[in-house]
């Protein structure tokens, strides 16, 4: 065979070689952006486990979709807490937002109304010991009291900093705690190894031998629901409930 059949050769197998994988991925695309849409639903969905028909992670990627289009409202806000039309929540990416100026971000707020009162979800991110760490936090209608948490991570360590996704019962503390104290101070949740005492609103028990992780929740945690502080307030004028007054600073 000759240099220039030889050459030939290699072009027409290039050429078909790049076809087939532009092809590829040209159908599997839409497959792919379906699972990733199913998987980040479905995260949303674990921070308000007890008021699903099923765990989260056991629900069929169908019941997540008709949970999101029946009984979730989505707001996408911006720094001052004003409503954006521009998007879906589920469509900004914490990641992205983050690499911005903080003035300049979006943040994404998922409203569960399947219940007899609405139920916020808040989205968080913050850094842990190797990488980033995220999460989902519940508020219950008062605006104050933590109803469910859910948190995953890119790089933590297994069997330390990972617990806050892989040990059910790190997230299944902030049930029940409340971001803003008596005096209607925002003070947010301490996590702390020791921390859980009973009757303390503001803390939970940290993780053994993580406590980067844990400081990296606990950062997350009070930056991250403080930058939804501006539409709290404009949620309360617009109640003009005298019991959002003893919650929310004026």
């Amino acid at each position: 065979m000759g240099t220039s059949k030889v050459i030939i050769f290699v072009l027409t197998m290039t050429v078909a070689v790049a076809l087939g994988l532009t092809l590829m991925q040209q159908l599997t695309e839409p497959i792919a952006e379906t699972n990733e849409d199913i998987f980040n639903k479905r995260a949303v969905l674990s921070a308000i486990q007890d008021r699903l028909p099923s765990p989260a992670e056991e629900l069929k990627d169908e019941e997540v979709l008709d949970l999101f289009d029946a009984e979730m409202n989505q707001v996408v806000l911006d720094m001052e807490g004003n409503e954006q039309d521009t998007m879906l929540a589920e469509k900004v990416n914490m990641a992205d937002e983050k690499k911005k100026p903080e003035e300049q971000r979006m943040l994404p707020l998922f409203v569960y109304e399947g219940g007899d009162e609405p139920i916020y979800i808040f989205s968080v991110r913050g850094n842990g010991l190797w990488d980033e760490i995220w999460g989902y936090v519940a508020i219950e209608s008062d605006l104050n009291t933590i109803a469910g948490a859910a948190f995953d991570h890119k790089g933590e360590t297994p069997g330390l900093g990972a617990e806050i996704k892989d040990n059910p019962w790190f997230p299944e503390q902030f049930k029940g705690k409340k971001i803003y104290n008596e005096d209607g101070e925002y003070v947010s949740i301490l996590v702390k190894k020791g921390g859980g005492t009973k009757g303390d609103f503001h803390k939970v028990d940290g993780l053994s031998g993580a406590t980067i992780t844990a400081d990296g929740v606990t950062e997350m945690m009070y930056r991250g629901l403080k930058y939804y502080e501006p539409y709290l307030r404009k949620l309360k004028a617009q109640r003009g409930d005298a019991t959002m007054g003893q919650l929310l600073p004026q």
